[in-house]
């Protein structure tokens, strides 16, 4: 998943991002209401922690704005406040989960999870293009019928291209998808990374994975 983290406290933000990455996520975060609802807007996320208690706009006000534009993506929101008005507030809101701090990341991963199982987020279980098989909730890669093994970068990337098989993909729009806001658009490591896909999947004529000079990137089953 690639998930927004809206928290202002430093070690809690910083806490929350590693873990999520540790875990395979893509993450990006915001220190405060306004960045955080800006990135929701502007970006595409799977899901959302969104703190309640945030300088600029609060909690209530980020989702407020993010469902005034018909972004439906989930919300889960995480807060010390534990009154049941402010949970029937986030959830009338648009909010589709709540968490009180303090809270253990074990209890995170599987509220997570469950969003994740809803309808409006769910992934097919297993992706396939031609002899490629990916299995998310595993995070395992059979090419052939083989193991690949990759690194967690080069899982998401081959996912996200197996999900979009047969479409041209710029370098804009794998940057957005498959690293964080930090990512380096000027860099070269998207070319660095499909080298080693392509690599590990023994694609050495590139049939499976094509390049489209001043395009992008196409991923396709190899004809027959």
């Amino acid at each position: 998943m690639k998930i927004l983290v809206v928290e202002d406290e430093a070690a809690m933000n910083a806490f929350l991002v590693q873990a999520l990455k540790s875990e395979n996520h893509i993450v990006d975060s915001a220190r405060d209401g306004e960045e955080g609802s800006f990135l929701a807007r502007t970006n595409e996320y799977d899901l959302i922690l969104l703190d309640y208690m945030l300088p600029k706009i609060n909690g209530l006000e980020v989702i407020r704005e993010i469902r005034a534009e018909k972004n439906s993506t989930p919300i889960i929101m995480l807060t010390v406040r534990s009154e049941l008005d402010d949970k029937i507030s986030a959830l009338e809101l648009g909010g589709d989960d709540y968490l009180t701090k303090p809270f253990s990341m074990a209890e995170l991963s599987a509220r997570i999870n469950a969003v994740g199982r809803r309808p409006k987020i769910k992934e097919t279980k297993t992706l396939s293009c031609g002899q490629i098989s990916i299995d998310p909730e595993n995070f395992s890669v059979h090419h052939r019928g083989k193991s690949v093994n990759l690194t967690s970068k080069e899982f998401s990337l081959l996912a996200f291209m197996v999900k979009n098989q047969g479409k041209v993909l710029s370098r804009t729009k794998i940057l957005e998808a498959v690293w964080d806001i930090n990512g380096d658009p000027f860099s070269n490591t998207i070319e660095m990374h499909i080298l080693k896909l392509r690599k590990k999947l023994n694609d050495k004529k590139q049939k499976i994975i094509s390049t489209l000079p001043g395009r992008g990137y196409k991923l396709e089953a190899p004809r027959v």
